[in-house]
């Protein structure tokens, strides 16, 4: 029978101890994974690289620790034996223990089942990746674990925003964010004597790994963004760091991506699903129209020939489109969130459009220039609204923001991106005093000739998937456009 040992080689690494070869390589092979597009990736084009990834490394036979326990099924698959050098059990923690240090905590908020649920799980495991959906509370269930380690943390975003908007929830559950928490971003100082930092990842991949050897503790959130290879190259620095966590609303379908994200944390965590939330009243009620817009003979057949990125130029210079995506922002009533892709050609042309016809009524436009400040400000701002539209890039908006009073959501251009289209959702979800209901209008354009489906409806029928597997109501609603 085949054994294998499994040496601790730091807190991100372990080592696979064996001399049989064919079975390094049997492992090798179970963790390579082909990167999704990845043929259409110049270096594989050009023949320097296969378009694949290999988590294990054959020269020192070291892979990722969090993927112990996919290593533990592969063996017992294959009936091999396993065994670890060093302590690999559980932390003895209670859910009972767990109430009592919350309840001793006196949080502003009462933590619901499932938050304490992920809180053991933490404490218990002490790396996890955790799937928690847009508007279930994960920035509080981020709080608890910082509040129970009490040892330096980093939590890493992705946005200056959310740097902001971390340090004012810890603010709002009782923390004394100034005296606590360090912020860095574009320029800021990257020392601290402060327990804990918040910081984009762009403002840090380029330190040295001496400046990482403080941290005891790493939360990564929105972490679907860890599979890039900055992000990677943070957590690889981080040797010393025993305390791993990830969070984020929705992990890209790959499997590739999943098993980088659990190697780099922990073995995946489902908290609870949108539906779930949904049953138990934590989130808005939530309906889907999509609006499926219908051209000319004349237009479907100008489409029919074009490639996708010409397609893209013919809709968001579309003058009718236009026209109705303003009065359908105008006609909404409520906080109304419309979403774009391309800042110069389709944003500004938008927010110039609604801007003009809002009368009194406040528009907000949001992209890549707007200071993340700027953003959070206006983010508080439309919290005190009833009847506000943000007109915002899906780059900066999609991912994170937390706006509690928002009553609608335009998707004003087509993306077949699951964690786009799953993150964009999660901006309405969220209850408030004024709003228990939300609706998204997802915008669709039929451009179909001689039963040639057009490329952005082809994106709809993949956004219908999604709806369908996270069980969404939605109903279609088709509209000329001139």
């Amino acid at each position: 029978m085949t054994h294998l040992v499994i040496r601790k080689v730091d807190e991100v690494y372990n080592q696979i101890v064996t001399d049989d070869m064919g079975i390094a390589q049997e492992i090798s092979d179970h963790f390579t994974f082909e990167v999704p597009g990845a043929r259409f990736m110049p270096q594989v084009k050009w023949g320097v690289w296969d378009g694949k990834i290999r988590l294990l490394n054959m020269k020192t036979l070291t892979l990722y620790s969090g993927l112990m326990h996919r290593l533990e099924d592969f063996c017992k698959s294959r009936g091999y034996t396993l065994e670890y050098e060093y302590d690999n059990s559980t932390n003895n923690f209670s859910v009972k223990e767990a109430k009592e240090f919350l309840k001793e905590q006196k949080f502003s908020l009462e933590p619901r089942d499932y938050q304490i649920e992920a809180f053991v799980d933490a404490v218990r495991y002490d790396r996890q990746m955790f799937l928690s959906p847009t508007a279930s509370g994960k920035s509080f269930i981020i709080y608890m674990i910082m509040r129970w380690y009490l040892r330096p943390a980093l939590i890493i975003v992705p946005t200056v925003s959310l740097v902001h908007q971390m340090y004012s929830d810890f603010e709002e559950y009782g923390f004394k964010s100034e005296k606590y928490i360090h912020k860095i971003f574009g320029g800021q100082d990257k020392d601290t004597d402060k327990p804990i930092t918040i910081t984009t990842w762009q403002s840090i991949y380029k330190l040295p790994k001496s400046w990482y050897d403080q941290f005891d503790v790493v939360i990564g959130d929105e972490a679907h963004l860890f599979k890039a290879k900055s992000l990677t190259s943070i957590m690889t620095k981080l040797i010393d760091c025993q305390y791993r966590f990830g969070f984020t609303g929705t992990v890209d379908d790959a499997q590739c991506h999943q098993y980088v994200l659990e190697g780099l944390f922990g073995p995946l965590n489902r908290v609870a699903t949108t539906k779930d939330l949904m049953d138990a009243n934590h989130l808005a009620d939530f309906r889907i129209k999509v609006l499926s817009l219908s051209y000319s003979d004349e237009e479907r057949k100008l489409v029919a020939p074009m490639t996708y990125q010409d397609e893209m130029k013919f809709l968001v210079n579309h003058e009718g489109r236009n026209r109705f995506l303003t009065n359908l922002s105008l006609s909404l009533e409520g906080n109304t969130l419309l979403l774009f892709q391309y800042v110069d050609t389709h944003g500004k042309v938008l927010y110039n459009s609604i801007k003009e016809q809002a009368g009194d009524r406040k528009v907000f436009f949001i992209h890549g220039g707007v200071k993340g400040g700027e953003r959070n400000e206006i983010r508080g701002i439309v919290e005190n609204e009833s009847n506000a539209i943000i007109v915002a890039s899906y780059g900066t908006t999609s991912t994170g923001v937390n706006i509690r009073n928002l009553h609608n959501v335009i998707f004003a251009s087509p993306s077949k991106s699951k964690i786009r289209n799953l993150q964009s959702i999660g901006r309405s979800l969220r209850k408030s005093e004024s709003k228990s209901s939300a609706v998204l209008y997802d915008v669709a354009d039929d451009l179909t000739h001689k039963k040639k489906m057009n490329f952005t409806l082809k994106h709809l029928l993949e956004r219908i998937k999604i709806y369908d597997s996270e069980k969404f109501q939605y109903k279609f609603y088709k509209v000329g456009i001139k």
